[in-house]
């Protein structure tokens, strides 16, 4: 018997040969594609509905449900996971188990690619930082993982940097938010051996990449994360008479990526002065502001580069035209004169695959020709502009792998 829980708007997947472990399915379907993928500890497969690509992972009975009922409070709560498509139970004769269907993570990388391939070297430093982060934001939404590790990530290029995406919620509980200082440690020790065994076999695979492993990674991480909790869930004390200070508070956590849900202010035991405290919600404060404006979907440190590109924009239009001019106008500027013109300049350099690292994000690469734009300025000392910047990072790395 094969019973299936899909969620609405996604194939129904009953046409795959559910009777079969999944190891077995190479031949018995067409619907199998190759990616890019990291270790797991069990069975994964990948198929292809209608261009649109689906992984399956095979679980004991049962547990296909209570990940996937964890992804999906993940997902109500904008942290970045996979998303939950859907699970199937499965009882052919005395074999019971289970499997759980998520959508395919596009433009993802696995760690692993990060130190095989020479051309994405610049983004390894960034990948410690964003596991670090991608804790943080799991801690104080109130979910214990469980199972931290660099297997059960997957990363995204963002700006520059890497965004980390939870892949595996076997493990993972919720509780009341923000996480105790017990669990939080506990993950954090679970954390710290899961990424001693990911790092040795890296060591094993190649001895270039241990070369390239020259510091205490579990270490950097753990004082990542503690820099950044610490900013993020501190008290300031501030007098009665400087409530601007709450102000300058919410724009730094935003500065952060974290949007602020409630901030609270409580006199204290002096009478003249006030504890000030910030509860923070998602870390998409500028991904969803520029969504909003734009209609573009980026990843945060990609949107919070944009935001700062469209702001000035906004104040070149006011300067020039002598009046204010709502954010608005100015992003539909931005969109429409600059940004998608030079997309269509860069459509030669944009993969239309995923593999070998080559950049096909278009935001990502628009973030890039940013950064060049910036160098060039620089080295000249005055704006060169977007043409400029777009013609020569085209020859420089039209014919390379971004």
């Amino acid at each position: 018997m094969i019973e299936y829980t899909i969620r609405d708007g996604f194939p129904k997947f009953q046409d795959l040969p559910w009777d079969y472990s999944l190891t077995n399915w190479p031949g018995l379907t067409d619907r199998l594609e190759e990616v890019q993928r990291g270790i797991s500890r069990h069975p994964v497969v990948f198929v292809n509905y209608e261009g649109s690509l689906y992984a399956i992972k095979e679980l004991p009975t049962g547990v296909a449900l209570s990940e996937y009922q964890m992804l999906l409070k993940m997902q109500e709560q904008h942290l970045p996971c996979v998303e939950p498509v859907g699970y199937v139970q499965i009882s052919t004769g005395n074999c019971q188990r289970s499997a759980i269907i998520t959508s395919y993570l596009d433009l993802s990388l696995p760690y692993r690619s990060l130190f095989m391939h020479s051309n994405l070297g610049r983004y390894r430093d960034h990948l410690l930082d964003a596991i670090a982060g991608l804790l943080v934001q799991l801690h104080l939404a109130g979910f214990f993982w469980g199972d931290c590790s660099f297997s059960n990530t997957l990363f995204r290029r963002d700006a520059g940097a890497l965004q980390a995406y939870l892949v595996d919620a076997e493990t993972t509980e919720h509780h009341a938010c923000p996480l105790s200082p017990m669990l939080r440690h506990h993950d954090l020790e679970i954390m710290q051996a899961n990424i001693q065994r990911d790092v040795f076999d890296l060591k094993e695979d190649d001895s270039q990449i241990a070369k390239q492993l020259d510091i205490e990674i579990d270490q950097y991480i753990r004082i990542s994360y503690r820099a950044l909790w610490e900013e993020v869930t501190r008290d300031e004390i501030i007098h009665a008479n400087e409530r601007y200070r709450v102000q300058e508070r919410i724009r730094a956590l935003n500065l952060l990526g974290f949007s602020v849900q409630v901030v609270e202010t409580v006199a204290t035991e002096a009478g003249d002065k006030l504890r000030l405290h910030a509860l923070v919600t998602d870390r998409n404060f500028h991904r969803n502001q520029l969504l909003e404006l734009t209609g573009l979907t980026s990843e945060e440190m990609q949107s919070r580069q944009i935001m700062n590109e469209i702001h000035e924009l906004r104040a070149y239009l006011a300067h020039s035209g002598n009046r204010a001019v709502p954010l608005s106008v100015a992003a539909f500027h931005w969109l429409k004169n600059i940004y998608l013109p030079t997309i269509e300049k860069l459509k030669p350099l944009l993969s239309p695959n995923n593999s070998g690292g080559i950049i096909n994000d278009p935001v990502e690469l628009y973030c890039q020709v940013l950064e060049h734009k910036w160098y060039l300025s620089e080295a000249v000392k005055h704006d060169v502009g977007h043409q400029i910047a777009v013609e020569d990072y085209v020859k420089r790395f039209g014919t390379q792998e971004c």
